[in-house]
């Protein structure tokens, strides 16, 4: 440890106390050995290696990597004259005077150094804000920017996924999450657990908001922070909503009454937020490389429940009732958009269910191609046992069937879902894979 005054309180708490540390300074450095047994041997090792791996700092090497050494600002600004973030790593009593020099020569701050008082956190903030900059922390532990992870960081795939935090932990196991889920992200800010606080404000948390909202690459943002005031958390959920951008936010210890207000998805784990984030960005990823054209929406669903979630989200986006009689399976008939049970028993009076054999459904979308006003085509592929042999090959050949009938500028997007496991006799990833096939031809 560093012979800060706290460390050495620390120190002498933990039992690890010796009288030579009385004479240290905070540029010392304090190491405490306890063995089992006294023994030389040992302490003689551990100071040895010491003083290898002290040496290797000095000598401003790390591997094949070279480190850049310098003792004054004016000598790290002439070496990295396009530098325009500083991290700040000392003692906490002098932390906020380094910040308020870097901020001096308009440079971006990550204060990693935690015991900062809280008047000094919100004067270097607030200076910030009006020029134009960012304070991350004090006490921030993680960030990473244009993938350079910087202190506890992961190693990330890049993806479109913005991430802002005021929790370091809780940035990791977000970005975590997103990785494992196949997505990766663009930039993680980290704001220091005291940010939206009410004494704090939020004002960092408002400069990371548009900071990602003015970036072309982050299309998705993800926000998540430890239990904010409650007037803060109003006040960054309006700047989310300026973004205009989807916005995954969660505000540990908050449960929102609604799941969604316009642009901002709430959530109420790290899982969860992750999840969410992970979808926004395939649905931003793929909303990108269409273009509208207008029209309406067409469901023709085999399964039951699964064209009735889809007539309820679709009434929620319309702002209209979902029918509730579901007369020859009609689960929702609202300006010209239809979403359709196809097992209904209207439609199974002398004839299979369309699981088993999905020739009405084929029919029902061939025909799509003499109706140019539907321009989306949303399915169900359900596998398993007593389901029809290849559904995704037969749905394809109907599609086609429709598309080709129509104009150039009058395309059938289709949507569809898959339904079952990789261990069923259709396989879902083939399935999947020969959707995919067919709509990138």
């Amino acid at each position: 440890m560093m012979g800060t005054p706290a460390n050495k309180s620390l120190l002498e708490t933990t039992g690890f106390w010796h009288d030579d540390f009385h004479g240290a300074t905070p540029n010392d450095i304090c190491v405490a050995i306890r063995t089992e047994a006294v023994d030389d041997g040992i302490t003689q090792v551990i100071v040895q290696q010491l003083e290898e791996a002290l040496q290797q700092l000095a000598q401003g090497s790390s591997g094949s990597q070279s480190l850049i050494q310098v003792r004054r600002w004016e000598s790290a600004c002439q070496k990295l004259p396009e530098a325009n973030l500083a991290l700040v790593s000392v003692a906490g009593e002098y932390a906020a005077e380094l910040a308020e020099q870097a901020l001096d020569r308009s440079l971006n701050v990550m204060i990693f150094s935690d015991n900062v008082t809280l008047d000094d956190e919100i004067r270097l903030k607030r200076r910030a804000r009006d020029k134009g900059l960012l304070v991350m922390g004090p006490d921030c532990g993680t960030a990473m920017i244009a993938n350079t992870p910087l202190a506890f960081a992961n190693v990330m795939p890049e993806g479109n996924i913005g991430v802002i935090g005021a929790s370091g932990t809780g940035i990791q196991e977000l970005c975590s999450q997103i990785a494992l889920a196949g997505e990766g992200i663009t930039h993680a800010i980290g704001l220091g657990g005291r940010d939206l606080s009410a004494e704090v404000g939020g004002i960092s948390a408002l400069t990371a908001l548009e900071i990602l909202s003015a970036d072309e690459k982050s299309q998705v943002l993800a926000f998540v922070s430890k239990p904010p005031a409650d007037a803060v958390r109003q006040h960054i959920i309006a700047a989310m909503k300026a973004t205009g951008k989807p916005v995954v936010a969660l505000f540990l210890g908050f449960s929102s009454p609604v799941a969604r207000e316009d642009n901002v998805w709430f959530a109420s784990t790290l899982d969860e937020a992750a999840r969410l984030a992970c979808l926004l960005s395939r649905v931003t990823s793929q909303r990108k490389e269409m273009v509208s054209t207008g029209g309406v929406i067409r469901g023709l669903y085999t399964g039951g429940t699964l064209a009735a979630e889809a007539a309820g989200l679709l009434a929620g986006y319309l702002g209209v009732a979902a029918d509730t009689e579901h007369h020859h399976g009609m689960m929702l008939d609202a300006d010209g958009h239809q979403i359709i049970d196809l097992g209904d028993d209207f439609y199974t009076v002398g004839r299979p269910h369309p699981m088993i054999d999905p020739a009405l459904r084929n029919q029902l979308i061939a025909g799509l191609g003499a109706q140019p006003q539907v321009r989306v085509l949303l399915v169900d592929v359900v596998i398993g046992f007593g389901a029809t042999a290849d559904p995704a090959a037969s749905l394809i050949q109907a599609w086609q069937k429709a598309c080709a009938a129509r104009a150039g500028d009058q395309p059938l997007f289709a949507i569809a879902t898959v339904t079952g496991t990789e261990r069923d006799p259709q396989c879902r990833s083939q399935q999947i894979a020969a959707l995919e096939d067919a709509a990138s031809r």
